[in-house]
């Protein structure tokens, strides 16, 4: 696949969530290619795409899981793993830093493949956006399934609007999720076990389109921001995403769906169930996440469910 979207090293760093020195640290070490125009450093989508899958895999993932297994369920030594793309994790994990004066690690997996790693024992928090469409509900069934032996809570985040990125101007005239089968329209598309990907499928599935038909459907990217950024430069006419990326890319979006972002903690550690309540209901963090686009908190530290 093409990919001509590039990236500035600031926007590479908000990506990754580390700072802009680590970025020219990569480049520095040639592992991340990087060029210049004028005064300005830029780096291509494609490998910044490459570089993340290249971390993801062999020795050096092996070696990551194998230390976070190690601390999964040391609550009591200071150790909270928390799995989810969103920045509103980042502030819960310097909140609780905070409170507990040891920075939880941190696992960037989408919903479903967070789900799976609290299954197998390697985190002890995990955040989900995911759309049953039978239901119209989120999150709960697919906790149910997955984590079918183990009690836990479920509690929300916030709520997030999603939907479906386009051009400016939208001048293919989409409206809504019927415009997904359309032979005309490309979309970028999501990877799996994302939360943004099993909404796509949902709907897909929902509408009674044919998956393999769509135009795009196996280019994938990592990042709402990436297929927004896709969307923009014209290498996809649609993308599926949550609203707040649009402060950052010079797209269009058509609002779709109110997202539930919620916690899911197992509950044989009490204390760290405390812990989130507490601190995703305290005044400080809310006041925090408030200054951010798209998030609503109005069901913020509420129990959506507990087995």
């Amino acid at each position: 696949m093409t990919n001509d979207a590039s990236y500035t090293i600031e926007e590479v760093s908000q990506l990754l969530k580390v700072s802009k020195l680590t970025v020219y640290d990569l480049i520095k070490k040639d592992q991340l290619p990087a060029y210049r125009v004028g005064r300005q450093m830029r780096i291509d989508a494609v490998d910044l795409e490459r570089y993340k899958s290249k971390s993801k895999t062999g020795i050096t993932k092996n070696k990551a899981v194998k230390e976070v297994k190690e601390k999964v369920h040391s609550i009591d030594d200071g150790h909270v793993i928390i799995s989810g793309q969103d920045i509103v994790l980042d502030i819960l994990a310097k909140h609780i830093e905070k409170e507990k004066g040891q920075p939880p690690l941190r696992l960037y997996s989408g919903s479903l493949n967070s789900l799976f790693s609290m299954y197998r024992g390697e985190c002890n928090v995990v955040s989900c956006h995911l759309f049953d469409g039978d239901t119209g509900e989120y999150n709960t069934s697919y906790v149910k399934k997955i984590l079918v032996s183990q009690p836990f809570i479920q509690l929300n985040l916030v709520y997030r609007t999603a939907g479906i990125y386009v051009q400016k101007g939208n001048p293919l005239h989409i409206q809504g999720w019927a415009d997904l089968g359309r032979a005309d329209v490309t979309i970028m598309n999501r990877e799996v076990g994302s939360g943004a990907r099993v909404l796509l499928d949902e709907q897909l599935r929902v509408h009674g389109f044919n998956a393999s038909k769509l135009n795009g459907y196996d280019h994938v990217l990592t990042s709402h921001y990436s297929v927004a950024s896709a969307v923009a430069s014209g290498q996809a006419d649609i993308g599926i995403g949550i609203e707040n990326v649009t402060k950052m890319v010079n797209v269009d979006f058509i609002p779709l769906i109110s997202e539930q972002y919620d916690l899911i903690i197992l509950k044989e550690n009490q204390e760290l169930v405390q812990l989130l309540k507490e601190t995703v209901n305290s005044p400080s963090y809310k006041k925090e996440i408030e200054q951010l686009y798209g998030y609503d908190l109005s069901k913020c530290g509420e129990v959506i469910y507990e087995s």
